[in-house]
């Protein structure tokens, strides 16, 4: 049976019992009591693998922290920045903290669909000659991918991963195979080179729950980059999570009970950002083309399950929602020619949405939560 997020308990305090079932958005299935343990082990986890990156990253914490958000509750990251910024590293350090396997994928023009998702080969019986042709798994058949500069491949390659990011499966001549369980796709993508480069299309965008921005590192920890990089000697992050023990996390995140009034802060948020619906906020149709879908709502609700978990609380508050809106939403608008023209970013547009949108107001201009304009 899966479970519909609304349909879970919204009491303080109490245990709350859930069906998982396997697909982009659900667990591996099983059944799982939220308590207080939990909760405590999995900041204890947070905590350890925050440790262990440190050990090889320096500073980044914001960043870190929306890629174990990623990770808890089974969605995909795309991290943005320029180069130098240890993008890859990050990804290949956390994949290290968890006793999962790691493949990493060099994107390129010259790469086709095939290289990553895999091939039928001929293969011929030793004994009795006969042929037949075989599957020969490809480099995404790891739990995690790490999809590198992402956007130097065409359309072709790109959407050789729609497939397996949402369904988990790859499929080939006609036949269906699973990909590993846990699976994430974590990408990277520098965002001031545009010669040889191909953005990726909104359907590819859509299927990655953070869009995360990689800034440059303070003072201080650029001084400390420094000592480590320059002294000769490297460290190396030990594991510290299973799988098995990943799946009761990611479950106990889902299990976290969240109030019809947080439900509809989330639904606000989304749907306000849609400049085509019956009744949009003024500036949407200065600035915005096209807005969040569905999947910005889900992904709104989970990453809040996730912060208020690491935050030791039994139930998701509206801060919650708040703290996620800006790497859950700023790849899913899309902004006209006035906003480029004007240097207005879709950062700034949630920022706009998030001092218009009320959640104490009741139903306001069609959106729940946006206060009745005047």
């Amino acid at each position: 049976m899966k479970l519909d997020p609304g349909a879970l308990d919204s009491r303080r305090g109490t245990g709350v019992l859930v069906d998982l079932s396997p697909n982009s958005l659900t667990q591996p299935e099983g059944r799982l009591l939220m308590t207080a343990a939990s909760l405590e082990r999995l900041r204890t986890v947070h905590a350890r693998m925050k440790e262990e990156l440190h050990r090889v990253i320096v500073g980044q914490d914001e960043v870190l922290d929306q890629l174990l958000i990623a990770i808890l509750t089974r969605g995909h990251c795309l991290l943005v920045g320029v180069p130098g910024l240890a993008k890859t590293l990050m990804i290949s350090s956390l994949s290290k903290t968890m006793d999962l396997g790691f493949h990493r994928i060099q994107f390129t023009p010259d790469l086709m669909p095939s290289d990553i998702t895999g091939t039928e080969l001929l293969h011929i019986d030793p004994e009795t000659s006969a042929r037949s042709f075989r599957f020969e798994p490809g480099p995404i058949f790891a739990n995690v991918v790490l999809a590198d500069e992402i956007n130097r491949t065409p359309p072709k390659t790109q959407s050789a991963l729609l497939e397996a990011m949402v369904e988990r499966q790859v499929t080939s001549a006609g036949k269906r195979h699973e990909l590993p369980d846990p699976f994430f796709v974590l990408a990277t993508q520098n965002p001031i080179e545009q010669e040889g480069t191909y953005p990726l299309p909104e359907a590819q965008l859509d299927r990655f729950m953070f869009q995360v921005h990689v800034g440059y590192p303070t003072l201080e920890e650029e001084r400390e980059i420094l000592r480590r990089t320059t002294a000769g000697k490297t460290a190396e992050p030990e594991s510290v999570l299973t799988a098995e023990e990943l799946f009761d996390l990611q479950a106990a995140v889902r299990a976290m009970p969240i109030a019809d009034h947080v439900f509809d802060y989330a639904l606000a948020l989304t749907r306000g950002t849609r400049v085509r619906s019956t009744d949009p906020l003024p500036f949407l149709k200065e600035w915005v083309s096209w807005g969040a879908g569905p999947r910005a709502s889900q992904f709104l609700v989970l990453g809040a399950k996730a912060c208020a978990a690491l935050a030791g609380r039994d139930h998701v508050a509206i801060e919650d929602v708040k703290q996620v809106a800006h790497p859950v939403l700023r790849h899913r608008i899309v902004t006209n020619f006035s906003a480029a023209a004007e240097g207005i970013t879709s950062d700034e547009i949630v920022d706009r949405l998030l001092a218009e949108v009320d959640p104490a107001a009741g139903v306001g201009a069609g959106v729940p939560g946006v206060a009745q304009r005047q």
